[in-house]
């Protein structure tokens, strides 16, 4: 019995995490998000060692194309269920080009607060400050394990701070050092939009939330969604390495290109 996650891709250009419990004879594997192309999609899936027709479901956090990308084709193409909150399926609706042959029964909806079965994996969708319609993290656990995945965060606050105790591993935005945005050439609109209450995560706010997420029981802890201009794999892994008391070489960051590779909880 094990659970494990990897990243497929994570920043700006695309983002998706696979998660697996397996329980010897069988496997359900989660995908949330995908961010890409269907065709780049498969590609890394295949990298991981998964195809489409091994997947469950797959969760849509918010409906920003770097996470719902390809939700509507790979979904029809293989028959996948789709979970994700009304407010992202709004803004996802009002978007898609042509929804006229997409099967509706493939959609399912939930919300903050809910608990969600799916296979051997127990999802726990909680709501948090993004600028999208209705924005959901997850926290993930096959029963024994528990994983978050919080990839999209403006601000941390007591609710997320909350729906994060206690866990075993941890995929944690490290978006933008603060310094280098500042001095950036993003036009002041951007700059605004990425370090305000709705936008994403600075290295020292994630070790802030790092820090209140500490106990003897969490393992693993892996850096995501670096902004390719505005921070460094190094800048974010020293920022993750102070707070845990291990060198920043310790610290898994996943990449844009590569992602990252399978850890087991």
């Amino acid at each position: 019995m094990a659970m494990r996650f990897c990243s497929l891709g994570s920043g700006s250009g695309g983002n998706a995490t696979l998660i697996e419990a397996s329980q010897g004879i069988t496997d359900t594997q989660i995908l949330v998000d995908c961010g890409f192309s269907l065709r780049e999609l498969k590609r890394r899936l295949m990298r991981a060692g998964s195809t489409p027709e091994a997947l469950s479901a797959v969760f849509i956090t918010h409906e920003h194309g770097d996470h719902a990308g390809c939700v509507l084709k790979l979904a029809q193409a293989h028959r996948i269920p789709i979970w994700t909150s009304r407010g992202t399926w709004g803004a996802i609706e009002r978007r898609a080009a042509d929804l006229d042959g997409f099967d509706r029964k493939l959609l399912h909806f939930t919300r903050s607060g809910d608990t969600l079965e799916l296979g051997d994996l127990q999802l726990q969708p909680f709501a948090v400050p993004h600028d999208a319609e209705e924005p959901l993290q997850l926290r993930c656990n096959d029963g024994r394990q528990h994983l978050g995945v919080i990839t999209d965060l403006g601000h941390v606050c007591a609710s997320v701070v909350q729906a994060l105790q206690g866990l075993d591993a941890l995929l944690l935005e490290c978006n933008h050092d603060e310094a280098l945005l500042r001095a950036s050439n993003y036009p002041a609109s951007l700059k605004r939009r990425i370090l305000g209450s709705h936008g994403h995560l600075s290295n020292e706010a994630s070790a802030s939330l790092l820090t209140s997420l500490l106990h003897s029981g969490l393992g693993a802890v892996a850096a995501a969604h670096l902004s390719e201009r505005n921070n460094r794999p190094d800048l974010a892994a020293a920022a993750v390495a102070a707070v845990r008391g291990c060198r920043p070489e310790e610290v898994a960051v996943a990449s844009q290109a590569e992602g990252l590779d399978w850890i087991t909880l």
